[in-house]
């Protein structure tokens, strides 16, 4: 790449790659997200509420379900399909779900951000503080700069990659109008997906304001936010030309904050971050008017906020505490994101949740973690720049009255009471993987699915409401629908192996999970394609409340509320940068359990308050997977 390389008076590359195809080539023609008939919305809905309902509450939703499909129900889907035609835009999703972000209360911390942690670098002497934080910054603003550029491969979900991951596609699809350029990709077998989230990786910022919050993005913005000890520092990572600072000078100025002897201040202003989003807007309010302005507005506007700890991570509980929450000085939980890169070289992502989802991030973290590693900027021999780092580097100040430190003092009474409230649990298991479950014809997400099934059964004794997160990028301003794993199926086949093992035979045990797989499959396929139920019903009560008119008796519903209060919630990802990944029960009585089924072994990671004993529930998970896999195998089992 000697283009990369000589891109920049400065030597450094500038950008991590040069598509031959334009970034945004093909959000012009991606398909828009449909608005599912009602009938299917109502016939799934159902589907979904039958396992978690004796026959007589199920007469009584499913009366309901009617009603509201041939009355109000009729007349909202109506409103909302020429809603949609009128907004061709965009989703019919994007500004319900926007609203529902931006207007819900709660702290973002524990209730809505997730986290991602990376992989160690395979090169063990670059996971050191200094030279990793250089490096993943580096990295991350190629990635900014070759986005906005738009040199960026476009995000394409490839179904046949010997055809459409190709050189010679690529060179004939650029000269496709974007108009067109979605079909082009489409007789390929290439799905290009939304990527409208990306512009708000970077200088954006959720803002605190009553009732309902805002986003807010400055590009013109050339700073870091780095955050140590809860001290705030800012500078230049580009020049006026918007050119990257060198590498080595990059270095010199993380070197000189890592050196700072500060003391952490005693009302860390991180904290206000944690906050109850309407008691953070007034405070917010009170810093504004205390001569905070110029400050906030180096928070708010910086390109992203890079935490480093001044600890090292003790096992896989202490990083996933560290990435989901830290300590609450050295985090600003309203930036997009929030890099973090612990004191021996550990390195995640903790992301505010309203502005995207998880495969915006992933890609972001994908692409750092290969240029980091695969061309890293600097190298443990290399030295920092002998630049004047203490005129580069800002320190902020914020000038605090007695009602402020009082509110910070709060924030952290709350933080921490959460924080000891919170326990997060691990498993590993390694008894098999996504290549076992290949091979015996079963999809792995299924069988995952179904092992948390099975073991809330075993210890809870019931079948609660479980969401599974499903992307729906693959159309225009596309965001998530909600595959429903708990289904009569699941439920069948949960207590075959749970209550009566001695009633099956190994054969019947083996056709249970191999119906759930195929209904698991299909619902799968029915969320990406924007036709769950989840999304259409959402945005249906979202219009009848706009009107101010009376909520419809269906969702007043005790049921419509018990599937919703989502006991198990859980998302999955694998990917070679991701070590792990997690986010915190969305009920009080929840499970937070994010997953990965890689090719010979499974990882789990659930969050729990004191209601629930998530080690318990991992316990039972390891079980579950132990009784499937060995069916799967042919082997009898014993309870």
């Amino acid at each position: 790449a000697g283009w990369r390389r000589g891109s920049s008076s400065a030597g450094a590359a500038e950008y991590l790659h040069r598509s031959i195809v334009p970034t945004m080539h093909y959000q012009k023609s991606l398909p828009r997200l449909p608005v599912p008939k009602l009938e299917d919305t109502i016939r799934r809905y159902l589907n979904a509420q039958k396992p978690l309902l004796n026959d007589d509450q199920f007469r009584k939703t499913e009366e309901l379900a009617h009603h509201f499909e041939k009355g109000i129900g009729r007349e909202l889907h109506e409103q909302l399909v020429a809603q949609d035609s009128q907004n061709k835009h965009t989703s019919y999703i994007t500004g319900p779900w926007f609203d529902m972000y931006l207007k819900a209360r709660e702290p973002v911390v524990f209730n809505f951000n997730a986290f991602m942690s990376f992989n160690p670098d395979p090169k063990s002497e670059y996971n050191d503080q200094l030279i990793r934080a250089t490096n993943m910054t580096v990295s991350a603003i190629r990635f900014m700069k070759t986005f906005r550029a738009g040199y960026l491969e476009p995000e394409v979900f490839h179904l046949n990659p010997e055809k459409s991951d190709t050189q010679i596609f690529k060179k004939i699809i650029r000269f496709v109008p974007s108009s067109l350029s979605w079909f082009g990709a489409y007789m390929v077998n290439a799905y290009p997906l939304d990527m409208s989230q990306y512009f708000r990786l970077f200088n954006s910022t959720r803002l605190p304001k009553l009732n309902r919050d805002e986003l807010y993005t400055d590009e013109k913005a050339k700073h870091l936010l780095v955050l140590r000890r809860g001290n705030f520092y800012v500078f230049d990572v580009l020049d006026r030309d918007g050119n990257m600072l060198k590498p080595s000078e990059i270095q010199a100025h993380l070197k000189y904050i890592l050196s700072d002897n500060s003391p952490a201040p005693a009302f860390p202003l991180g904290y206000l971050s944690s906050e109850n989003r309407d008691t953070w807007a007034l405070l917010r309010k009170n810093l504004l008017d205390n001569g905070n302005e110029e400050a906030l507005q180096k928070v708010d506007s910086a390109m992203f906020c890079l935490s480093l700890d001044d600890f090292s991570i003790k096992d896989f509980v202490h990083l996933s505490h560290t990435m989901l929450h830290g300590d609450g000085a050295n985090r600003w939980y309203d930036k997009s994101f929030n890099l973090i890169i612990t004191k021996d070289g550990t390195a995640g992502v903790n992301f505010e949740h309203s502005w995207g989802d998880g495969v915006a991030v992933l890609r972001f973290q994908n692409e750092v973690f290969k240029d980091s590693t695969k061309a890293p900027a600097i190298s443990p021999q290399s030295q920092p720049a002998s630049v004047d780092s203490s005129g580069a580097v800002q320190k902020l100040n914020f000038k605090l009255n007695d009602a402020l430190k009082a509110g910070i003092t709060k924030a952290k009474q709350k933080f921490d009471a959460t924080v000891e409230s919170l326990s997060l649990n691990l498993i590993q298991f390694h008894e098999g993987g996504k290549d076992l479950l290949k091979q015996k014809k079963v999809s792995p997400d299924a069988v995952a699915q179904l092992a948390f099934q099975m073991a809330f059964l075993r210890q809870y004794n019931q079948t609660v409401a479980t969401y599974e997160s499903c992307s729906t990028a693959a159309f225009k301003h596309g965001r998530t629908e909600t595959i429903r794993p708990a289904s009569i199926h699941t439920k069948k086949c949960s207590e075959a192996f749970v209550k009566e093992l001695a009633k099956h035979s190994t054969e019947e045990l083996q056709k249970l999970i191999v119906e759930c797989s195929k209904y698991h499959g299909r619902l799968t396929k029915e969320a990406a394609m924007g036709q769950g139920f989840d999304r259409h019903l959402f945005s249906l009560r979202y219009l009848a409340s706009s009107k101010g008119t009376a909520l419809p008796d269906f969702y007043q519903d005790q049921a419509y509320a018990r599937l919703n209060h989502n006991i198990i919630s859980t998302s999955t990802l694998v990917s070679p940068a991701v070590q792990l990944g997690g986010f915190g029960p969305v009920v009080s009585d929840g499970f937070g359990l994010g997953y990965q089924v890689h090719d010979d072994w499974i990882g789990c990671n659930v969050s729990s308050y004191p209601t629930r004993n998530g080690k318990e529930f991992l316990q039972c998970i390891c079980k579950s997977l132990e009784d499937i896999f060995n069916v799967l195998k042919g082997k009898k089992i014993g309870s």
